[in-house]
């Protein structure tokens, strides 16, 4: 694993579950047959590495999006929001 890259996509995708998903999905797809949207640096590179080049130049990204209503908790008194 390429720690350089690893440690630039931890800052562009600070939810550690989210990036996971994000490059244990991506790296199905290049396993899958998926052109990768970057050169690898060397023929032996792997796709998880592939992956973690593509979030570290900015070419994948990561969005989450809720409504107000998937904020909001039954059951407690006060406005849930503020724990997002």
């Amino acid at each position: 694993m390429n720690f350089e890259y690893l440690s630039i996509a931890e800052e562009k995708i600070t939810n550690t579950p989210m990036l996971v998903n994000l490059i244990s999905y991506r790296t199905r797809q290049l396993n899958s047959g998926a052109r990768p949207m970057v050169k690898k640096d060397h023929p032996e590179m792997d796709n998880h590495d592939l992956v973690l080049k593509e979030i570290a130049e900015g070419l994948l990204t990561a969005e989450m999006t809720y409504t107000q209503e998937e904020a909001e908790v039954p059951g407690l008194d006060f406005d849930a929001s503020i724990l997002l």
